[in-house]
């Protein structure tokens, strides 16, 4: 039997640097995962670390889009009928957070977020050593028409109120920023003041090896067995017990059903994304990432090469891969740059936990003494894990609330 100050459930780049920064403040902690920390989705995602993204993800708009969404040529959204009749009440909550009085609230809490996420990620990599990982490249936005450029205004918008650099590029203006991209006839907007991650499951196994050194504990085991008794939380693992007065859960798309058996309940909605790797041809190189922002697909690049990233799929959480979604991907980014051959590595998958309104769960639970949730990114469990990992940390170690974080608490959904 092992008695530590914090069991965290999940070790992705979430769960890792939650119990990382616990560590800091000189909590001991256990952190617990049945894979490797980083194989999942924090080692398959973009690998961008947003100065904006002050608005939601929207769904789909344009008559073009869903045109291409009908007839499966786009990759930006997918979905079988018989999950999205299921998710009928979840897309209805979602569209009442959509309006002009919940953006407004969405950007005040977001806000600060990103404000505060690039700095945030650099300190951990500095007390890591995982510097070697962040490249500060910008990203760049691509709009296959004046309409889709018109569509994406409000978050320019907030990007002016808030202080944040952008450049609006037309057809060859963009060729300066990326010279290989096929973009005469497309629209771009340049945001400089975003980094990105040359291989998320390094840096991802970089912290976790930081937190073993610094004295953290890790095991494999199943979150499923965690138990409550009197004041204290118990958890079985193949290799002992452990006894905690404090749990973080940071679980991802399992958070619903791991809630579920302490009686909490979340409208948690799971999107799926996959990728894969190409190698260009000689001379042909690109700097930063570039997302498509009418088919969704992200091209980044990566240390294994060109890593191409897709949209949405709507699933359950049993349904099989749909490899037809990374091919259309495929597809659509060949129209913008010369991709190469495939590389011979694993394809990736990874998962989105999406909240109606669109913002994370971070917070001690509603019902239950000593359990916290950190959880809902939505895609941006990468760029904003850390920052909230540390609000929490900040928390149980006595750092009285901060008023700014008080849109993320369980408590809005109790």
């Amino acid at each position: 039997m092992a008695e530590v100050d914090v069991i965290v459930l999940g070790a992705g780049i979430v769960g890792v640097t939650t119990a990382l920064n616990l560590r800091q403040h000189g909590a001991s902690v256990a952190l617990i995962d049945r894979a490797h920390p980083g194989d999942g989705t924090s080692g398959a995602n973009a690998g961008i670390i947003a100065g904006n993204g002050f608005c939601p993800a929207q769904i789909p708009s344009g008559a073009a889009v869903w045109l291409d969404i009908a007839l499966k040529q786009s990759c930006a959204f997918s979905f079988d009928v018989s999950t999205l009749l299921h998710l009928v009440p979840w897309i209805r909550s979602y569209l009442a957070h959509s309006g002009p009085q919940a953006l407004q609230s969405y950007v005040r809490a977001m806000a600060p977020l990103r404000a505060q996420a690039r700095a945030e990620h650099r300190r951990l990599a500095r007390l890591a050593n995982a510097e070697r990982f962040y490249r500060k490249s910008g990203w760049l936005h691509l709009h296959r028409s004046e309409a889709s450029l018109a569509r994406a205004e409000r978050e320019r918008h907030y990007a002016r109120i808030y202080g944040i650099d952008y450049q609006t590029l037309r057809g060859g203006e963009m060729h300066e920023v990326e010279p290989a991209l096929r973009s005469d006839a497309f629209f771009g907007v340049y945001w400089p003041e975003c980094d990105s991650i040359s291989n998320p499951g390094g840096l991802t196994e970089s912290l976790w090896r930081e937190f073993i050194q610094g004295g953290g504990i890790y095991l494999n085991g199943d979150a499923g067995r965690l138990e409550q008794r009197r004041s204290r939380w118990i958890l079985a693992t193949p290799r002992t017990e452990l006894r905690a007065p404090q749990v973080v859960a940071a679980l991802g798309q399992a958070t619903a059903a791991f809630a579920a058996r302490f009686e909490e309940s979340f409208p948690i909605a799971l999107g799926r994304g996959y990728g894969r790797h190409f190698r260009p041809g000689s001379g042909v190189t690109l700097s930063r990432p570039v997302t498509d922002m009418d088919h969704g697909f992200t091209l980044t690049p990566m240390e294994q090469g060109i890593r191409l990233t897709t949209g949405i799929e709507i699933v359950g959480e049993d349904a099989l891969a749909n490899p037809q979604i990374l091919h259309r991907a495929r597809k659509r980014a060949s129209d913008v740059f010369p991709l190469g051959q495939d590389l011979p590595l694993a394809g990736l998958m990874g998962s989105r936990d999406c909240l109606p309104d669109s913002l994370p769960v971070v917070g001690p639970s509603s019902k239950h003494r000593g359990l916290w949730y950190n959880f809902g990114y939505c895609g941006a469990g990468m760029a904003l894990g850390p920052v909230c990992s540390r609000l929490i940390a900040d928390r149980l170690a006595g750092a009285p609330p901060k008023r700014d974080a008080d849109a993320l608490l369980p408590l809005r959904f109790s």
